[in-house]
């Protein structure tokens, strides 16, 4: 038995020479009026655009590559050149013309009537081209009869102009309507040798000079408008942009106030209540649960007062006093409290000059930042001397030290939200001071190593004097 073999070769696939979708037809030459969206598929034309920018498709032979664009004409310009017409076709069917004599038949005034009147439709949008077809229409007009629309027509086309054409066309179109003026008037008193030829002058001048000058008067307006708008912009956005700034600004106050005041006694509760909870004694627990309270209600007394100062920020209330230094005793009172069940030993060095007073800024700083560096303590520092320093340097500058037993617990006897040194460098930026925080070695015959907080504040001449 023979059985037949049969070799199945791959088509070859075909290649297209473009990418057009099959569904759609190519492309050929769109009429895009201005201020429309185009009618068929926006977005497949608006790809095939960049494709063919980028050299990856080609265009079939006869098609145009870029849209054609048709001005627009505005609703007034419309209603404008139609009025014109009218009123033009009006004195042309009554035998009204600006000229007795000419050899052309009187229907050829309507030929440069008719063209200004298209031109008034793009009196906005192409106001050179308009004035360059426009003076060629009036020139045409001094040929026929001469219609009274017409020389209005071009007055208008000369405003336009200088209203709506770039910056170097409203500079020179006003200089060359008069020297225009000049030129026509001396020619013509040389012409006519009469003062008809003066009067002349003046025609041409309340045709070209008077609607340039007026051109020039409104473009003027217009722009000190525009720029007195770009002004009160850009004033509002700057006050937009400061009083972002000072709600971040004050948005970060608040998380430093909340944070100092909130985050110590929260730190107490939390270490005394797992204290009372590993430990099967009841004194402890009892001890314990006097902490807690008394953390507890102090948390609370403090969040109280901060949200009256937002709530009543308004009214004329005493403000709540700030912390100063003077009560960093019962600081390190509470500490000692709360850090007794770790293994922990709390000692104030005070070297302050009693003379020197301080600012309130500065005493609020150095309070807050012995109090987080306190609060540091108590979740990290392993058992051992807490020691907390004040003194002045040479300068005067109220120097403040925090140290504790560096210690290497796989976790925080309580936990955090990781702010407090980001808190403390705030405060010390916004006095222009120094701080630094790290492990550093101990001291001779103590621990080997110790978690150091150091800031220096610097204490202004400047300073508010003290009632």
């Amino acid at each position: 038995m023979i059985s037949a073999r049969t070799t199945v070769r791959p088509r070859p696939l075909p290649v297209r020479t473009n990418t057009y979708p099959t569904s759609l037809p190519a492309p050929g030459p769109r009429v895009v009026v201005a201020g429309e969206e185009p009618g068929l598929h926006p977005s497949v034309y608006s790809v095939e655009r960049r494709l063919r920018r980028a050299g990856e498709v080609r265009s079939p032979e006869g098609v145009l590559d870029e849209e054609v664009t048709v001005p627009r004409p505005h609703r007034d310009d419309v209603v404008l050149a139609s009025a014109a017409l009218l009123g033009g076709v009006l004195l042309w069917s009554l035998g009204l013309y600006t000229q007795r004599e000419s050899s052309l038949p009187p229907w050829a005034t309507l030929v440069p009537l008719t063209v200004l009147c298209v031109q008034e439709l793009f009196r906005r949008s192409l106001p050179l081209t308009t004035l360059l077809v426009g003076t060629a229409a009036l020139v045409a007009d001094l040929f026929t009869h001469g219609n009274l629309i017409t020389v209005l027509l071009f007055t208008d086309v000369v405003y336009a102009a200088v209203v709506y054409g770039p910056p170097s066309a409203a500079r020179r179109i006003p200089v060359a309507a008069g020297l225009l003026t000049v030129a026509s008037t001396v020619a013509f008193l040389v012409w006519l040798r009469s003062p008809e030829g003066l009067l002349l002058g003046v025609v041409i001048g309340m045709i070209t000079v008077g609607p340039a000058a007026t051109g020039v008067i409104i473009r003027n307006h217009r722009d000190a408008a525009e720029t007195a708008r770009l002004r009160a912009e850009q004033t509002a956005l700057l006050a937009e942009m400061d009083r972002v700034q000072a709600v971040t600004a004050e948005r970060g106050r608040m998380a430093r106030e909340l944070h100092d005041m909130v985050a110590n006694h929260l730190s107490a509760i939390a270490i005394h209540s797992t204290a009372a909870l590993s430990l099967d004694d009841p004194a402890v627990t009892r001890q314990a649960l006097g902490v807690i309270r008394e953390n507890s209600v102090a948390g609370l007394t403090e969040m109280r007062r901060l949200i009256g100062l937002l709530r009543e920020g308004g009214d004329d209330r005493e403000p709540a006093a700030a912390p100063t230094l003077s009560g960093l005793e019962a600081l390190i009172e509470q500490a000692r409290v709360t850090g007794a069940a770790s293994g922990l030993t709390f000692t104030l060095l005070d070297g302050r000059d009693p003379e020197l007073r301080l600012p309130a800024p500065v005493e609020m700083a150095a309070y807050r930042i012995v109090q987080e560096s306190l609060t540091n303590a108590l979740k990290h520092a392993d058992p051992g001397e807490v020691r907390v320093e004040l003194a002045h340097d040479p300068g005067g500058a109220l120097t403040v030290g925090v140290s504790s037993v560096h210690g290497d617990r796989s976790g925080p006897r309580a936990p955090g939200s990781g702010s407090g040194l980001v808190g403390i460098r705030e405060r010390v930026a916004l006095l222009d001071g120094e701080v630094a925080a790290g492990p550093v070695p101990g001291p001779p015959g103590g621990p080997a190593k110790i978690w150091c907080v150091r800031a220096v504040l610097p204490v202004r001449d400047d300073k508010e004097p003290f009632v």
